[in-house]
């Protein structure tokens, strides 16, 4: 158990290393640990890395109802505030991508570059909006087991399932952990989003997309179009990849992410090896 932060909600929250912050938001319905190989990595390569559970999500607390992304952007705002950050590198995958895109509306002051993995900008369809609120009672009726079994083909590529059970294991571990009520809550909330896509035109922040080759739930087309739209933008496809590209090839991602966050304009956390806070 990493610490945890206590305002109107408790926030479970990871922060390792030292150096320029990353603040990384994880997807539905996981939690912080989808970061852990990133956490990892990029702790010993210069970076300060910050993952928190989002609320109703891993330790945090569980808040009934609907929780708007907004809610999710604020409780991140009141994170940085906490722990003394004015200004952070932020990332996401899927929902936490969208997040992402949600605090640039809000705060883009706080934000040096983003990071948008998996995601998509545009708002939900009224089907698309019909399915989340279905899903969300789904969830609270049936709970996450059934739905979390469906779907984990789709999280990790079928291939991936057989090379790497680990991997599966630990995707499956997540979402049947998360609580039914938080997922749910969430759900509501994302059914409802903004659509972002005119506001990618207006982040003029260096942004990093990422996207598996093989994922199905946003598929290349949906990360090209992110590319196109944003003024500073690189797109990094992750071969043989599903919706977890950060999972599925660590070693891929990781290299990707550390070569972005190296070339920001005033990075001072990519410190030289074998020097203060950089790798021996």
């Amino acid at each position: 158990m990493g610490p945890v932060f206590r305002t109107e909600i408790t926030v479970g929250y990871e922060d390792e290393g030292s150096g320029e912050p990353l603040l990384l938001v994880h997807g539905h319905p996981f939690n912080r640990s989808m970061w852990r190989p990133q956490i990892e990595y990029l702790s010993r390569a210069g970076w300060r890395v910050i993952a928190p559970d989002l609320r109703g999500y891993g330790e945090s607390t569980v808040v009934p109802g609907t929780t708007p992304l907004e809610t999710f952007a604020r409780d991140l705002l009141a994170l940085l505030d906490h722990l003394g950050i004015e200004r952070c590198v932020l990332g996401g995958l899927s929902m936490g991508g969208q997040i992402v895109m949600e605090c640039w509306r809000h705060f883009p002051e706080r934000i040096r570059a983003v990071v948008l993995a998996d995601t998509f900008a545009a708002a939900e369809t009224a089907e698309g909006r019909a399915a989340r609120h279905a899903m969300a009672e789904r969830l609270v009726r049936e709970g996450m087991t059934g739905y979390a079994r469906e779907v984990l083909a789709k999280m990790v590529a079928p291939h991936h399932l057989a090379s790497h059970p680990e991997v599966a294991a630990h995707v499956l571990e997540m979402m049947t952990s998360t609580p039914p009520e938080g997922a749910a809550a969430a759900l509501r909330g994302r059914a409802e989003r903004p659509d972002y896509t005119a506001q990618l035109s207006q982040m003029p922040v260096p942004a990093l997309v990422v996207v598996g080759t093989e994922d199905t739930y946003t598929p290349v087309s949906d990360a090209r179009e992110i590319q196109a739209r944003m003024p500073d933008a690189r797109l990094v496809l992750i071969e043989r990849a599903a919706h977890l590209p950060n999972l599925e090839r660590p070693d891929e991602f990781n290299a990707a992410l550390e070569e972005f966050l190296r070339s920001l304009p005033g990075d001072t956390a990519a410190a030289a090896p074998g020097s203060p806070g950089g790798p021996a």
